[in-house]
């Protein structure tokens, strides 16, 4: 069977997407050798009355707690930073990434999931309030401590990220070898907002690209890669912000390529992601059968050359 290159994003599993439905869309996506699954400990607090996050967390150990077994096959991804710890608005009152933060943060992470160890752990969001070398060193600690795998982070920008890679390296600390950003085949306009988007620097840009490309231990993992079915549903429009020429004609270049595989936009957009250069993982949030098989195939889709450049080189 292929590898298939994309996460399972559980966002809502557990508030948005009931806890029978979420289990059986973890089984089904295990069954057919998905292997990457992506969470945090605040998802997801924005749909809960108490406001608190965990509950996506919650339901994959659940799972594992089912199905031991495929604890060794799964690939846990999840973050910490971003989850409300107090009273006032968010993100004021987030918990940030100082090393108590974090301490707590991975403790309940770890509870909540049921395991003993977190493969991929992300820095969610920005904490200027915490110095770089404090959150590197204790990301770092949780490295060596064998309850982390590996380091990335989400939503930060490159000059920070390669700060904080070089504070880690000078001190003999694991860093930061994976990036979690927005990316999607359509792009909106320059400088529009984007009212879904509440991070400044959580978007690819060719700088990402270029410095992804430069670092052979980085790697790129990308977030509403289908633009929350924008590419699908009647029912959910582009944002204003992707009204313009370079929509219109990605689009049809879009069509065309799906038209003549005979697939579906998504699986394009994410075969497109997948074998791109650098090549992208991408987090796909699914919330019934049809669209997680949708993301199995298209993750599994090969792009021949000529419909690659046809994407590549519509602007």
């Amino acid at each position: 069977m292929p590898e298939v290159n994309f996460a399972l994003g559980t966002m809502g599993f557990g508030t948005k997407v009931d806890a029978a439905t979420s289990l059986n869309l973890l089984d089904r996506f295990a069954d057919a050798g998905g292997t990457l699954v992506d969470t945090a400990n605040c998802y997801a607090f924005w749909n809960d009355p108490s406001g608190r996050g965990g509950h996506s967390e919650e339901v994959i150990g659940q799972w594992l707690t089912r199905r031991p077994s495929l604890r060794d096959q799964m690939y846990l991804s999840t973050k910490a930073g971003a989850q409300p710890v107090g009273p006032g608005d968010w993100p004021a009152n987030r918990e940030g990434l100082s090393a108590s933060a974090l301490k707590a943060a991975v403790e309940g992470s770890l509870r909540r999931l049921g395991t003993d160890r977190i493969d991929l752990y992300w820095a969610h969001m920005e904490d200027r309030t915490a110095p770089l070398a404090e959150s590197a060193e204790a990301f770092g600690a949780l490295v060596a401590e064998g309850i982390v795998g590996r380091l990335g982070c989400s939503n930060h920008p490159v000059w920070r990220v390669e700060r904080a890679r070089q504070i880690a390296t000078a001190n003999g600390w694991a860093g930061y070898t994976a990036l979690q950003l927005r990316h999607s085949y359509l792009q909106p306009r320059p400088g529009a907002p984007v009212p879904d988007q509440s991070h400044r620097f959580g978007w690819v840009t060719d700088e990402v690209v270029d410095y992804v490309d430069s670092e052979p231990d980085l790697s790129l993992w990308v977030y509403t890669a289908l633009l929350n079915g924008s590419y699908s549903r009647p029912d959910r429009p582009l944002l204003d912000a992707y009204d313009h020429p370079g929509t219109t004609r990605r689009l049809a270049a879009l069509d065309k390529v799906a038209g003549e595989l005979g697939v579906s936009r998504n699986q394009i957009v994410l075969a497109w992601l997948i074998g791109g250069s650098p090549a992208a993982t991408p987090i796909v949030g699914v919330s019934n059968q049809e669209q997680l098989d949708e993301a199995l195939a298209g993750a599994r889709l090969r792009l021949p050359a000529e419909h690659r450049r046809l994407l590549d080189e519509t602007a």
